[in-house]
């Protein structure tokens, strides 16, 4: 038996509250560390995996991580904040420190209607929440901006034809607008 979502989690203060919103829109979902190894993420044949946020910076000693190969699963993979910097990072792409930390609301323009930005028409603003202090700067080989604003030119980007994405904000929390339906 599959389970539809497995979420990875990287120390974030929000990663029940995105179990809690997949449950609440009727999502069977399970939350396992990051340090699942990948084995054991196979095992499990999740339908599709989120990489949670979380306080670190990719580029710290010790920082949490995956195994590459958890992108070449053949599964849809949502990177939330540091999941998305971490996803990046290992695909080839950049992350550095934003200079000061990022928080609170920002209104994301979606360039592209894709993968978490699907609900939306090209061109519409939508409210989001971010919390971040690194971001991407350079996104990975493959991957297509999906939203930007004005102080986080990828604040969503994804790959359509590996079902891979990523959001800098969080959709998780009550002060996305309509993060459920983004999740």
């Amino acid at each position: 038996m599959s389970l539809p979502v497995l979420i990875l989690d990287f120390g974030s203060q929000t990663t029940q509250l995105i179990a809690r919103r997949l449950r609440a829109e009727r999502i069977y979902c399970e939350i396992h560390p990051c340090t699942l190894p990948l084995a054991g993420v196979q095992a499990l044949e999740p339908l599709a995996i989120i990489l949670s946020g979380g306080p670190s910076s990719v580029y710290e000693e010790g920082a949490p991580t995956v195994s590459p190969d958890l992108f070449t699963l053949g599964v849809p993979v949502l990177g939330i904040c540091y999941g998305m910097q971490l996803m990046s990072h290992l695909l080839g792409g950049k992350v550095q420190s934003a200079g000061k930390r990022e928080f609170g609301r920002a209104d994301v323009r979606v360039m592209q209607s894709d993968g978490p930005t699907k609900p939306f028409a090209v061109g519409h603003d939508e409210t989001v929440w971010m919390s971040h202090g690194d971001h991407v700067t350079a996104i990975p080989p493959g991957f297509e901006v999906l939203a930007t604003t004005p102080s986080c030119p990828f604040a969503a980007v994804g790959n359509t034809s590996q079902k891979l994405y990523g959001v800098q904000f969080h959709p998780e929390v009550a002060h996305t607008a309509r993060g459920a339906e983004m999740l």
